[in-house]
């Protein structure tokens, strides 16, 4: 009985061995069957691009990462931070009511690299920013197990010791804004005092980040200390802003509270 059933499966192996031990031996029927497989995976993954005008989401009122938060993105993924945190809320009903509104792509229009990611060491970070005060934030850099004590994510207290490097950041911007990023050039050219001026709200650069990146910029002393702007400044900055540059998810899929 199992040799009936068995018998046209076996029949079709054999036709596909006999196929393709044929075009091994024709050197020209194996790179056309190469190139139609080639193409239909090219195709399937090109083809949504065409439509993506009508399936990406758009917000005007979007705004752009200042120059600290940017830097703060780059110690973010310089200590491979994006290798045990996602940024990526799928659609699942368990996450959204975990995490908040299910992700959408305009969110991600400006980083470069995108840090969507699937790992879950931790958990997922993109609706992170003011969750928590600066100064949990810290706290929690300095040792995770503080705050959470099964907590296996690695200790950062060095950031608080490392000045924040400025002087390359307009060379950074004017590099984003080549790939699609609208920096200005008045944002580009006082890069390193905005950044300066978003970590020292008492300085009279604090007043130049208000007018280039709006009144809503989180201006403040993010690590606690006065006497200079560290990379802890611009990790948690960057860290209370994950979920708020647009308000376009919680407008298109509030969370039913409990």
């Amino acid at each position: 009985m199992f040799k009936k059933i068995l018998k046209p499966f076996a029949r079709m192996f054999e036709f596909q061995a006999r196929t393709h031990y044929r075009m091994e031996r024709h050197s020209m029927a194996l790179t056309f069957g190469i190139i139609i497989a080639a193409s239909i995976g090219g195709i399937v993954e090109i083809a949504p691009l065409f439509t993506i005008d009508e399936t990406v989401e758009v917000d005007p009122d979007m705004r752009v990462y200042t120059p600290l938060e940017q830097a703060g993105r780059d110690i973010y993924i310089r200590e491979g931070c994006y290798a045990c945190h996602s940024q990526m809320i799928r659609t699942l009903r368990d996450e959204v009511e975990r995490y908040g509104p299910y992700s959408l792509a305009v969110e991600s229009q400006y980083d470069h690299p995108m840090l969507w990611g699937s790992k879950r060491t931790g958990p997922d970070l993109a609706r992170l920013g003011d969750k928590y005060s600066d100064d949990w934030q810290v706290r929690h850099l300095v040792n995770p197990r503080d705050l959470v004590p099964e907590s296996v994510m690695p200790q950062y207290a060095f950031l608080l010791d490392e000045p924040l490097r400025t002087d390359d950041l307009s060379d950074r911007l004017a590099a984003l804004r080549g790939v699609g990023v609208p920096y200005t050039d008045d944002m580009i050219l006082n890069a390193a005092d905005d950044a300066a001026g978003q970590a020292q709200p008492d300085t009279d650069k604090a007043d130049g980040v208000f007018e280039r990146y709006g009144d809503a910029t989180a201006i403040r002393y993010f690590d606690g200390r006065r006497d200079r702007v560290t990379e802890m400044d611009a990790l948690v900055a960057y860290l209370q802003i994950l979920g708020k540059l647009t308000d376009l998810p919680a407008q298109m899929q509030p969370v039913a509270e409990e």
